[in-house]
């Protein structure tokens, strides 16, 4: 018989996932129901109107996908691409690479953008290649780059796009409820997220949110969906009057996500953004104070995700590694080229206040002493 689990606590200060505030995981524990109970489906109900909110949209068609960030992804582009399909794709991480990878999976002719990571993709270079491109089916960006800290601008690319048939499509997983995302207001067709990182909620949902211009792409498909699982005329009709059964919903993780944008309504979206944005630059501040350089560009950083090189050239794992052991806090290492190089310090949804810094700081300043 297996061991009873015995788990010691972590303050994760990582890329995701966040800490889970004690409200959620209460919601966590609540008695579980039938996906098609009345009961349920209001909750779903009320999670979808949660999330217009949160993303800034009035789309009907707003819910969360059975899955983690990357689920979300897929389901976004699965949803809008099809074989033959070109889709301009900007790149300066490890996102905009994922999404590469799965548009040629889908058999999309991808025109990538690439920029040196740390950096934006500037909007005039992905608005040449839409120009250089006009067949161009869908022009997709990550807006918070999780592996560099890098905050893509969107406005610009919002307003050239809209004026086209070409669908926006954007990564908001790092950033949806600590950043501004507007998705109406950038005029963005499909946005996903994901739970675990400024909502605060345990990973394992994916929101998502189609415009009324991409669901009228879907509707003119050439062929379905090729994922079943994620085909969103399918969920639509559960989601919808009909409720007519697609999956067994993980009822839990939409208790904890309903609690999550309970939480975001009470703090005011816009605090809640203002607090990222305050206990970020704080961070950022004292982080150069005590040597270490900061890895992403200068007027676009995320204050909730920060990205930076340790002082004197130290070797970052290790020093992760005794973070970690010592003083019981998760940050998070370099992935591709920045793999060994930087640190990825997360402040997100319930870890981004003053106290979680100063608890930070003093760890640090106790493993790297102060010259």
């Amino acid at each position: 018989m297996p061991a009873k689990l015995s788990i010691e606590p972590r303050l994760l200060l990582g890329p995701g996932p966040s800490p889970v505030h004690e409200r959620i995981l209460e919601a966590l524990a609540r008695p579980t129901l039938g996906h098609l109970d009345p009961q349920f489906l209001r909750i779903m109900d009320e999670v979808s109107e949660g999330l217009r909110k949160a993303f800034g949209t009035r789309n009907r068609m707003t819910f969360p996908i059975s899955g983690t960030g990357s689920a979300g992804m897929e389901a976004a582009l699965a949803n809008v691409v099809e074989p033959g399909d070109r889709v301009i794709i900007g790149v300066n991480g490890v996102f905009g690479g994922r999404l590469v990878e799965m548009a040629k999976r889908m058999g999309a002719e991808v025109v990538a953008v690439e920029a040196e990571w740390g950096s934006i993709v500037p909007p005039e270079r992905l608005l040449e290649a839409l120009r250089a491109h006009p067949d161009t089916r869908v022009l997709a960006v990550v807006h918070a780059e999780t592996s560099t800290g890098v905050r893509q601008p969107l406005d610009e690319i919002g307003a050239a796009v809209s004026r086209t048939d070409t669908l926006l499509l954007v990564d908001a997983v790092t950033s949806l409820g600590g950043l501004p995302v507007e998705v109406d207001k950038i005029g963005i067709d499909v946005c996903y997220s994901g739970t675990q990182k400024c909502l605060g909620v345990p990973p394992g949902l994916a929101p998502i949110t189609f415009s009324a211009r991409a669901m009228d792409r879907i509707a003119t498909r050439r062929a379905p969906c090729q994922s079943w699982y994620l085909d969103v005329n399918l969920i639509a009709a559960y989601l919808g009057e009909e409720r007519r059964y697609h999956h067994t919903a993980p009822i839990n993780m939409v208790y904890a996500l309903h609690e999550g944008l309970t939480m975001v309504e009470e703090d005011g979206l816009e605090a809640r953004w203002r607090r990222h944005a305050e206990v970020g630059a704080a961070l950022q501040a004292a982080m150069v104070e005590r040597g270490f350089q900061l890895f992403a560009q200068e007027g676009y950083r995320l204050p909730q995700l920060t990205s930076a090189s340790l002082p004197g050239g130290r070797e970052e794992g290790p020093l992760r590694k005794a973070l970690l052991e010592q003083h019981g806090i998760e940050v998070g290492g370099g992935l591709g080229p920045a793999k060994g190089k930087i640190w990825r310090v997360g402040l997100m949804g319930s870890g981004a206040t003053h106290q979680v810094v100063e608890r930070l700081l003093k760890a640090i300043d106790a493993l790297i002493p102060r010259s």
